[in-house]
């Protein structure tokens, strides 16, 4: 009797832990899985979607670990919460707008995020990992307009990743070269992005998700990253496809060599007051962030290092040397208002010739055939159209024409026109902010602004994953949710069949190297257009601006 006794609650025993351990579904609502780090726990969401928050991809990179290239994780015991978003990286707020829901801001930032449907790891579903945005300065994973259970919901494993940034992420330093094994430094951020894709191989499955079926995508400094991924040896063979949103490495600004950034470090290091590697390292993190404040600071941003990027991003393109994937992207109607052509000068056609003249130079004549302008309203259209080809259009314009020509894969090219709609009536009277959200007081009063004609820089993130929700700025019309509905379904077939197309929607051919691109024109009537655009570009790349 004893023995029988032992047995059932011996065996009571191994079911109360096999059910601890099976993902939703089960009685017990358990959400776990186990990664070559050891077991994590993370949350069901209301919509069935199991999400692991603040999951580390790498040792953290403090003390000596800082300005290193990231480091494996320790494995753990027991079990580990992934119930909470981890701490953001290092940064100012320089864009005041963002909105997070990190634990916090640390050095030890390096976290990454997984929503999944899959209710076993057997499933094999395909995975979009997506990089912020936030011009390498700023951002998180955390922003409710990344959040990844609305793609999730589409079938797919959805993934954010946290990379460090600004001097954390990007100093090169003469003194950091020469102790790299690689001879290198600078680009830090990058091999975050590079060694959670590393972290991707290893454990997607246990989500659901498939190794071979991996999506990078991001938006603005986002997007270059995607560029840089595709273009790096260490990367390029972890993906199967990328989405770029308004940004690329291929820019008409020569690139940032390893020489350049050096020097910038050291005057880096004389900002901060200290001479050497030990001392910088040994300054607090909130230090060397407030020295990033002085207006005498370089910005660090990628460069050509000789190791996670041996030559230019363009150089590699145009040798066909990237990732040959299919490549969807495009850029928006208004990524840079007419200000940033006009300063503060009236829009008038006399003083859009002058500023013209004065960027152009001998080219301006062209310029201003192909960016006319003969009245006031005219001027605000031409001067915002140049803006924006100048801020992230021929970038990315670039990436998209290059890659078709010499990656033999699929491209898809988007126009996104579609205006936010007016801010609802609690936000009184705050501003449109760069980054998505608002500005309030002095802020809002420097950033007004007359109302935009088109969609703004990164006014597409939340259309494109389906969280216009998150976003409670903005009074969302029927007509956005369904131009939402539609970006959505784009990118979700892209990611899954590497082809945007399905169903009711609009047909989207792909760009054909040697023919005139077909470019699909997202709005609440979309729909492909040939390409109006190239002749600027090729005049812009001419004029070769500096």
């Amino acid at each position: 009797m004893k023995n029988f006794i032992f047995f059932l609650l011996f065996s009571s025993q191994l079911v109360s832990l096999a059910v601890a351990q099976t993902p939703s579904g089960t009685t017990s609502g358990i959400n776990r899985v186990t990664i070559t780090n050891g077991t994590l726990e993370g949350v069901i969401e209301k919509s069935g979607i199991r999400a692991f928050k603040g999951i580390p991809f790498a040792a953290p990179p403090v003390g000596e670990l800082r300005w290193k290239e990231p480091q494996p994780v320790k494995n753990w015991q027991g079990v580990r919460k992934a119930d909470k978003f981890g701490p953001m990286a290092m940064q100012r707020a320089v864009f005041g707008d963002m909105n997070f829901r990190s634990d916090g801001m640390s050095e030890d930032c390096l976290y990454l995020n997984v929503w999944t449907p899959a209710k076993s790891n057997k499933e094999k579903l395909p995975v979009l990992v997506y990089f912020y945005g936030g011009g390498f300065m700023a951002g998180d994973g955390s922003e409710p307009r990344y959040d990844g259970e609305n793609m999730a919901q589409k079938g797919i494993v959805a993934l954010t990743v946290n990379y460090r940034l600004g001097v954390f992420g990007f100093m090169a330093h003469p003194e950091l070269t020469k102790e790299s094994s690689k001879n290198a430094s600078g680009n830090y951020g990058l091999l975050d992005q590079s060694a959670a894709l590393r972290w991707v191989q290893q454990n997607i499955t246990a989500f659901g998700g498939d190794p071979k079926k991996v999506t990078i995508a991001g938006e603005s400094a986002g997007s270059s990253s995607v560029c840089a991924q595709m273009a790096s040896p260490l990367s390029k063979d972890l993906i199967s496809a990328a989405i770029g949103e308004s940004g690329s490495l291929l820019s008409l600004l020569p690139a940032t060599t390893l020489a350049q950034a050096e020097e910038a470090g050291v005057n880096f290091a004389k900002i901060a007051g200290v001479t050497s590697l030990p001392d910088l390292r040994a300054m607090p993190a909130e230090k060397l962030l407030e020295a990033t404040a002085n207006p005498e600071s370089p910005r660090f941003r990628p460069i050509v290092d000789g190791y996670f990027l041996p030559k230019s991003a363009m150089a590699i393109f145009q040798a066909g040397e990237q990732a040959k994937v299919p490549l969807l992207a495009g850029w928006n109607s208004e990524e840079m208002n007419y200000r940033s052509i006009l300063g503060e000068e009236a829009p008038t056609p006399e003083n859009y010739q002058k500023a013209v003249e004065k960027l152009f130079g001998d080219h301006a004549e062209k310029v201003l055939k192909l960016y006319p302008a003969s009245t006031q309203q005219e001027v605000m259209q031409s001067a915002t159209a140049l803006a924006g080809d100048r801020f992230t259009g021929y970038s990315t314009w670039k990436w998209i024409d290059v890659h078709s020509k010499t990656s033999g894969k699929s491209v898809y090219r988007y126009y996104y026109t579609r205006p936010r709609p007016p801010m609802t009536p609690e936000m009184g009277d705050a501003a449109p902010g760069l980054a998505g959200g608002v500005v309030r007081g002095t802020d809002a009063e420097a950033m007004k602004v007359p109302p935009a004609q088109g969609a703004v820089h990164s006014a597409e993130i939340e259309y494109a994953m389906g969280n216009l929700a998150t976003n409670k700025v903005y009074a969302w019309a029927p007509e956005d949710y369904k131009v939402s509905q539609l970006m959505q379904e784009y990118f979700a077939n892209f990611i899954k069949l590497k082809n945007p197309n399905g169903k009711n929607l609009p047909d989207w051919p792909a760009v054909s190297g040697d023919k005139p691109a077909q470019v699909m024109h997202i709005d609440v009537k979309s729909g492909a257009r040939p390409d109006q655009q190239r002749e600027r570009f090729l005049l812009l790349e001419q004029a070769n601006m500096k």
